[in-house]
């Protein structure tokens, strides 16, 4: 009997002591290691989304310039941002791409293409989304 209840005060003692810093760090090191593999597996996503937000949001704009130019406008030019938002053709908040920077507008004729300066904010460069990207454009430019 004496030796059943000395077994049990020891393993009463055990369980009341707590965990020790060896075990916590331990345990913060496995999380460590599980964020930066979901993080790995994340983050190539994330480009594509943003990618594939900015061709949505330029066929938007492109849509708008569009009925712009064959409705709205006096001069039949190609119509910019500005003109855009004041003709309450698009929301002034959508006038930028994810990264920051507004679209641009460009016309030859009757053709208009919208372009982001994408993810380098740098114009003319391999990473530029345009409104007329397909699925192989959008894979391309967030492989660089």
């Amino acid at each position: 009997m004496k030796v059943k209840a000395n077994r049990i005060r020891k393993w009463k003692r055990a369980a009341s002591r707590g965990v020790t810093l060896v075990e916590v760090l331990i345990v913060l090191a496995i999380m460590a290691i599980i964020a930066g593999g979901a993080t790995a597996l994340v983050f190539p996503r994330y480009k594509e989304s943003q990618i594939r937000g900015a061709v949505l949001s330029a066929g938007v704009i492109k849509t708008a310039a569009q009925q712009y130019m064959h409705l709205d406008s006096i001069g039949g030019g190609c119509p910019t941002i500005k003109e855009l938002v004041d003709g309450k053709h698009i929301d002034a908040t959508k006038t930028e791409d994810p990264w920051g920077t507004p679209f641009k507008i460009q016309c030859d004729g009757d053709e208009i293409t919208v372009i982001s300066a994408g993810r380098d904010r740098k114009e003319n460069t391999p990473d530029d989304v345009k409104d007329v990207f397909k699925d192989a454009d959008i894979k391309r430019v967030a492989a660089l």
